[in-house]
């Protein structure tokens, strides 16, 4: 007899999103007050356009049988592929920051990367299902690289670091639990090693990252800025904090706050309190996640239930090691509760798919 979904998963994410829409009411105010004129506009667009659509794009997900993503990985992957080269078109690629990362299709835009990661989990779990099944899994390296190579290489034109070390960390973990050979896993931690210090050698920036980093007083007023008001933030909110609308940081002091430093002005409006079990949640998550993993049969179930899982909770754990000190300052949303419609429509369908392979553990 099969059992229910996963209701504790479900509860941990429904909470997670619900904390995110109260974070985001309280912080985007006075930009949406600076940029269009009224208080609420952030807010709505990313329930129209990241919350609502992705609950749908959940949905589907749950209610779709397994077999349907793992005989369309190929093709999920291949059109995201796609889109992340149409950036680079003049007309079609948006430069933010520098840096050609969105699509502009008039009607809506988005974030190609963001939604790589899913469908690169998605086909790697099926990949990694057949090379199991034909017990091809102890040559697998070169095909291996050659997947995770065009995507570091994609990436790396547009200056996305963060998300290449998030999909390269995930696809190493999931070719590391298909029982391949050992000597495959310090191998690919090596290149790893390897494209980060050619990263630093041709992006300096990224250096003085890992400076600032390591020496949090170099350059107070410049480089180390964003991570000194993360700082300021988070102590100022105590043990209990100064109550949600009420973060002072919001007002211009702390950059990025609806996204990269949101986890900032959650910890000043709730305290030590709140921030802990924000944690603990993302921890509750972790733990389900693996459990089901755990608990199924199907090699894809396996893979794609390890991958999304440690995909969400090491981000989030980036992302909060971040402000707190202990890793140096990514570019990465913190999942389910930083401003973005993009990552939040790629992790609620990664939710669904998750909750509809927990459908299948039996009792």
């Amino acid at each position: 007899m099969l059992k229910h979904f996963d209701y504790h998963l479900l509860i941990s994410v429904v909470v997670l999103l619900i904390l995110g829409i109260v974070v985001l009411a309280s912080v985007s105010g006075i930009y949406s007050q600076e940029n269009f004129g009224k208080t609420t506009y952030y807010f709505f667009h990313q329930l129209i356009f990241g919350l609502i659509p992705g609950i749908i794009g959940g949905f589907v997900a749950f209610r779709m049988p397994l077999t349907f993503f793992k005989k369309w990985s190929w093709l999920f992957v291949l059109i995201n592929l796609f889109l992340m080269v149409l950036v680079f078109i003049p007309g079609i690629g948006i430069v933010s920051g520098g840096a050609p990362r969105w699509l502009n299709l008039r009607f809506v835009s988005f974030q190609p990367s963001e939604f790589l990661k899913i469908s690169f989990i998605i086909y790697l779990s099926a990949w990694l299902m057949n090379r199991v099944k034909e017990k091809k899994h102890s040559s697998s390296l070169v095909p291996f690289l050659f997947i995770i190579g065009f995507i570091v290489l994609l990436l790396t034109c547009q200056s996305d670091a963060s998300t290449m070390g998030i999909i390269f960390l995930i696809g190493g973990l999931m070719y590391f639990s298909a029982n391949t050979p050992f000597w495959h896993n310090i191998l690919i931690f090596g290149m790893g090693m390897g494209i980060v210090m050619l990263l630093i050698k041709f992006a300096p920036y990224r250096l003085e990252r890992i400076l600032v980093f390591l020496k949090p007083d170099t350059d107070p007023m410049g480089l180390g800025y964003q991570l000194k008001q993360a700082l300021i933030t988070i102590g100022s909110g105590g043990i209990f904090g100064l109550g949600l609308g009420a973060s002072q940081q919001r007002f211009g002091f702390l950059p990025q706050t609806m996204s990269d430093s949101i986890f900032a002005i959650f910890s000043e409006e709730t305290g030590f309190v709140g921030a802990f079990i924000l944690i603990l949640i993302f921890l509750i998550f972790l733990w389900r996640g693996l459990r089901i993993a755990k608990s199924v049969d199907d090699n894809f179930s396996q893979f794609f239930a390890i991958g999304f899982t440690c995909w969400i909770c090491f981000q989030s754990f980036i992302n909060i090691g971040s402000m707190l000190g202990l890793l140096p300052l990514t570019g990465i949303p913190l999942p389910f509760i930083s401003y973005g419609g993009s990552h939040l429509i790629a992790e609620l369908t990664g939710v669904g798919i998750l909750l509809n392979i927990s459908k299948s553990i039996k009792k």
